[in-house]
């Protein structure tokens, strides 16, 4: 890649790696940079929740981590020393990561830096980016001053993009002049991990909201505890010693609850800002760079994380020969998204904040309502887990293509499953070539685009009913068969056709048998949850590398549906 097309990522946290692993694993090179000498060996954040799971399955690192992770299985809430609500984990549908996991922030980084070897990446440590100058939105508009070991002077750089992933205090954003907007809670916080003893939990993080203040206790794998505190602000940064988080366990904890030692301590101040924008130009923001939040429900690196992945793909995307308009999408889809977490979180931490008085019972009472209807479970779990993408706003999900007519037409087919945006749910299926997976989302768990080729019972020359088996040569199946094919030409032709992949999938088995030299992979949708929606004919799907629905269409021609598709749009061009 010539140093034009480069681009340049400043930090090697969760945020930057997951980005840089994306950007490889869609065939671009990254310059990544960070002013640490290695690794982070601080725990810092512990919780994954499935959405970040999901994001990093695709590049395949989550088995990594659910091996060295805490399942947890719940979470409850305590004022008074009484128990009074509390949401269990483990029942969100259509995700292979139902439940959050507890691990250690220092973890994540170490199993994605380990693979961003693996793909042929590196991390120039101890290297600072010392000045960035932006010019404009120009495509070529930055350049960049690094402070690199071993060379006795400043080097100058110019990246075709950069990449600010260097957290709260982000040297890029600077840069770029983009505002940090939002507010500083009045209150420190301060945390120990360690061991103790008494009966602390081994599987749910505990609230306990009392008078002085809020008391969490998150078991970590491995063994061991973290308990985190507020106070008033004081201004002083030191961590406290045992003996002071002993006090403050005493304080606010059950009775027995006794700090034996701790190996790593921490005090810090919690904002909770957003920037104003997350692209200026070439340059572009991610992870706390980008937005800072609480830590109530753990939001903050699991929204980075997803952050990196959404910018890691759209980018490659527009390197490779797609529109560049695509990159308009990252801050249409990601800012909102980071003021869902943030709002979140924030509201989380208010109600630890009620000390006194009518407030304080009636969140008590509420907790206990919600708790007892399932309201909590029904409500928190979703929002922290953050599998919703939220994404039906957003430019780069056109939806049906082409357009229905205003009257008639088809508009409206599968509206819950194919609502542009959505996440597709799961569904069994049985291969038969071209690909070993089980079910849609782990054939999606690649983090590839994907044409979907929807072909049910439906279709002219099949019986039409529901146990149609089909046979060799019917019209049905030849027509599926035809569409996939195109399907994989198109994509043949396109910038992202090594990121791509094509799939049949019908609700029967051929009694023809399958093409092993077919240019696609086949299965049968066992449910039949998707193939119902191909009516008389096939149905073409594109799936995001995310598994969201971005187009559809169900016309013959399928350089009608490449021309809306930003990554498909140049295999239009090239036959135009």
């Amino acid at each position: 890649m010539t140093q034009t097309d480069t681009v340049l990522i400043v930090g090697a946290g969760p945020t930057g790696l997951t980005t840089a692993c994306t950007l490889l694993q869609h065939g671009v090179d990254a310059r990544v940079i960070d002013r640490r000498n290695g690794p982070a060996s601080e725990p810092k954040a512990l919780i994954l929740w499935s959405g970040a799971l999901e994001v990093l399955r695709r590049i395949d690192v989550a088995d990594s981590l659910e091996k060295r992770s805490l399942p947890l299985s719940g979470a409850s809430y305590w004022s008074g020393g009484r128990r009074t609500g509390g949401v269990r984990f483990g029942a969100l549908a259509d995700t292979a990561f139902p439940r959050p996991l507890c691990v250690p922030q220092s973890v994540t980084e170490g199993v994605l830096y380990d693979r961003l070897l693996k793909l042929g990446g590196n991390v120039e440590w101890n290297t600072e980016l010392a000045a960035a100058r932006v010019t404009g939105s120009t495509a070529s508009n930055v350049s960049v001053t690094l402070t690199v070991p071993g060379t006795g002077s400043p080097a100058p750089f110019s990246p075709r993009w950069l990449v600010g992933a260097d957290g709260t205090h982000s040297t890029v954003r600077a840069a770029a002049g983009i505002a940090f907007e939002g507010s500083t809670y009045a209150r420190d916080f301060l945390l120990g991990d360690g061991v103790f003893t008494g009966g602390l939990p081994e599987d749910e993080a505990q609230y306990h909201l009392t008078p002085e203040g809020v008391l969490v206790v998150v078991p970590l794998p491995g063994g061991g505890h973290r308990v985190f505190f507020d106070r008033d602000a004081t201004g002083e940064v030191r961590p406290l010693s045992d003996e002071e988080l002993q006090e403050l366990l005493t304080a606010r904890g059950p009775k027995g609850w006794k700090l034996e030692s701790t190996w790593w301590r921490s005090t810090f101040r919690v904002h909770t800002k957003v920037a104003a924008r997350f692209r200026e130009g070439s340059v572009l923001l991610a992870g706390d760079a980008a937005h800072c939040h609480s830590p109530a429900g753990g939001q903050g690196l699991n929204t980075g994380v997803q952050d990196g992945f959404n910018l890691g793909w759209k980018l490659a995307a527009v390197i490779n020969g797609a529109d560049p308009a695509l990159l308009d999408s990252y801050e249409a889809e990601r800012r909102p998204a980071a003021l869902r977490a943030l709002r979140n979180s924030d509201r989380q931490t208010r109600l630890w904040m009620l000390r006194q008085g009518p407030k304080r019972v009636l969140r008590d009472t509420l907790l206990k309502v919600a708790t007892a209807t399932g309201a909590l479970d029904r409500r928190i779990v979703p929002e922290l887990a953050q599998l919703d993408p939220g994404l039906e706003s957003s430019p780069a999900v056109p939806g049906e293509l082409p357009k229905p007519a205003a009257r008639g037409g088809r508009g409206g087919r599968g509206p819950s499953l194919l609502s542009p945006g959505v996440r597709l749910p799961d569904t069994p299926w049985q291969p038969l070539h071209g690909t070993d997976a089980a079910s849609l989302h782990e054939f999606l768990a690649t983090g590839r685009h994907t044409l979907l080729v929807l072909q049910g019972a439906g279709g002219p020359g099949t019986s039409g009913g529901p146990g149609n088996t089909g046979g060799p040569g019917t019209a049905g199946d030849d027509e599926g068969e035809r569409t996939a094919a195109e399907a994989a030409e198109l994509v043949a032709r396109s910038t992202v056709r090594s990121q791509t992949d094509v799939l049949l999938l019908t609700d029967h088995r051929p009694r023809g048998g399958c093409d092993p030299s077919a240019p696609y992979a086949r299965a049968v949708d066992i449910g039949r949850k998707l193939t119902e929606l191909a009516g008389a004919g096939p149905l073409v799907v594109y799936v995001r590398p995310d598994g969201a629905v971005g187009a559809w269409s169900s016309h013959r021609d399928l350089s009608r549906l490449a021309a809306g598709v930003s990554v498909l749009g140049a295999a239009v061009e090239s036959v135009a």
